[in-house]
């Protein structure tokens, strides 16, 4: 039985894989077994089938594997829907930009292309259970494209780029820590861990180009990020 509350120094990350065909799931869970992080509790060849048992177990990750054509990135949804701790990362065969951003776009926190190296998986693998965004630096840049053309199609404005980069947890945090939260306070609304939030903010640092929780105060309020308190 799983501790309520795991160190978050010696607790694995609980993951269940999903791939169409068995030679490569068993491949992938014999990998993903040795590293001493991680714990492999169990496998499936479609997303119904694997839908009861993430029910069931509330893993830390899913592995989604996706053919060419985006088969089973439908079911995305679904599966943050019945455990909202999980957090899903996209395999996928191709580098179809328009797939991968609506892999994103369904809930995905990451997407790893699956010609990269095994030590790729795992550090994406750490970086989603940490509540990181994992997506390539291709991926990255076009929706970064994308999104900064849909909010100034003539321009390119800096600022938007670097918000639209921000993924929809850690806008989540920024409204908290505008309405004055701490870490801790911030960890029990969302229902995550005090590290989970440490890493939100230490990412939303990077990507805003600010150094402390002060400067994001004011970069929050000057951008429209989270409402200015009475």
């Amino acid at each position: 039985m799983r501790s309520e509350v795991p160190d978050a120094l010696t607790a694995k990350i609980r993951i269940v894989a999903i791939h169409e065909h068995e030679l490569f799931r068993a491949g992938l869970c014999s990998l993903l077994s040795k590293q001493q992080n991680f714990e492999i509790i169990g496998s499936a060849a479609t997303c119904p089938d694997a839908v009861p048992y993430i029910q069931r177990e509330q893993p830390d990750i899913v592995l989604l594997s996706v053919d060419p054509k985006g088969a089973g990135i439908e079911f995305l949804p679904e599966l943050l829907a019945i455990s909202g701790s999980t957090k899903v990362l996209v395999l996928c065969d191709t580098a179809d930009q328009e797939l991968l951003r609506k892999a994103v776009r369904l809930g995905a926190a990451g997407v790893l292309l699956k010609h990269n190296p095994a030590a790729m998986l795992v550090k994406a693998i750490e970086c989603v259970n940490a509540g990181e965004a994992w997506l390539d630096r291709t991926t990255t840049a076009s929706l970064l494209r994308e999104l900064s053309r849909k909010n100034n199609p003539a321009k390119q404005d800096p600022e938007q780029v670097k918000i639209a980069s921000l993924t929809e947890r850690e806008r989540e945090v920024i409204k908290l820590v505008g309405k004055g939260l701490k870490n801790r306070q911030i960890a029990e609304k969302l229902f995550i861990s005090d590290i989970t939030v440490h890493h939100h903010l230490t990412s939303i640092y990077s990507k805003l180009e600010v150094a402390d929780r002060l400067e994001l105060l004011i970069y929050s309020y000057r951008h429209g990020l989270a409402e200015i308190p009475f």
